[in-house]
């Protein structure tokens, strides 16, 4: 029997035994997967990607990541991302594809040419297994990628302390991510409040090098483009000792050891001001 021979043959049986195969098909999946997901959805995914593998299978061109498993591979891609949202592991998601193979071995493997076209569909079947772990992988890494930077988020977060004051206290490691986060936090608060003046407190940062204070100096400098004055707080005397002994200029910023300092003398400076504006007026 030929290639060709053996495809058609494939299609016809799995045609004639579709009932039976879809339904040992999803009990063999349901096992794996431990009652946590419903039969209904997991006999909705499963009867979807055999109609689909019978399509393709009908072509009589064998290869998964031709354009004859197109639609086959969009099913995969759909039944991964779903598989990789609901916890379920690379492991667990490619076996819903290999269990086919368990399920259609009894069958087709009763002679020669069975053999042969059981063989040959394995090989479809174990590529497009791959293909679901590289699409619950893909997935994954961009469920993580979202998660980091909501984290990223939740932890830069800008407040406002009082009337044209905000607030940015910073907890853990500053790096260039996270200073590129703060930066267009505090410079998009700053128009949001019509702040003049910021205070960036780094009490929550546990060291304060070379890099962490360029990337504190960036910040300063887009918000004074922004108009805005910033006041770094929270110099602690371990902090204070460190950017001595690395020769860190912070220049003309002002610096204070608490929060409160800050707020205090950014308060002062603001009543200043206005005094100052009252008497050019009389």
């Amino acid at each position: 029997m030929t290639n060709a021979g053996r495809s058609e043959w494939l299609v016809e049986v799995l045609t004639t035994e579709r009932e039976e195969f879809t339904a040992n098909w999803v009990r063999t999946v349901g096992a794996t997967l431990r009652g946590r997901l419903s039969g209904a959805e997991l006999s909705r995914e499963l009867e979807e990607i055999y109609t689909a593998l019978l399509q393709a299978l009908g072509s009589g061109d064998l290869a998964s990541r031709g354009e004859h498993f197109r639609e086959v591979r969009s099913l995969l891609v759909e039944l991964s991302r779903s598989r990789a949202r609901q916890g379920f592991t690379p492991t667990e998601t490619a076996s819903s594809v290999f269990a086919l193979k368990e399920v259609l071995e009894p069958a087709l493997a009763q002679s020669a040419d069975g053999v042969r076209a059981y063989l040959q569909f394995s090989r479809v079947l174990d590529d497009l297994g791959m293909f679901t772990v590289e699409e619950h992988a893909r997935t994954r890494e961009e469920i993580i990628s979202s998660q980091a930077e909501q984290l990223l988020e939740l932890s830069t977060p800008v407040v406002k302390l009082w009337d044209g004051v905000v607030g940015v206290p910073l907890v853990g490691t500053l790096d260039s991510a996270r200073t590129q986060v703060v930066m267009e936090k505090l410079l998009q608060a700053l128009i949001d409040s019509g702040s003049a003046h910021a205070i960036i407190d780094i009490t929550g940062v546990p060291a304060v090098d070379t890099q962490v204070a360029q990337h504190l100096l960036k910040t300063v400098v887009a918000a004074r483009m922004m108009g805005a004055q910033c006041t770094i707080s929270g110099i602690r005397p371990q902090i204070a000792q460190t950017i001595v002994a690395l020769g860190i200029e912070f220049g003309d910023i002002p610096t204070k050891a608490t929060l409160a300092d800050a707020l205090r003398q950014t308060l002062a400076d603001i009543a200043q001001a206005a005094e100052s504006r009252s008497g050019g007026l009389l």
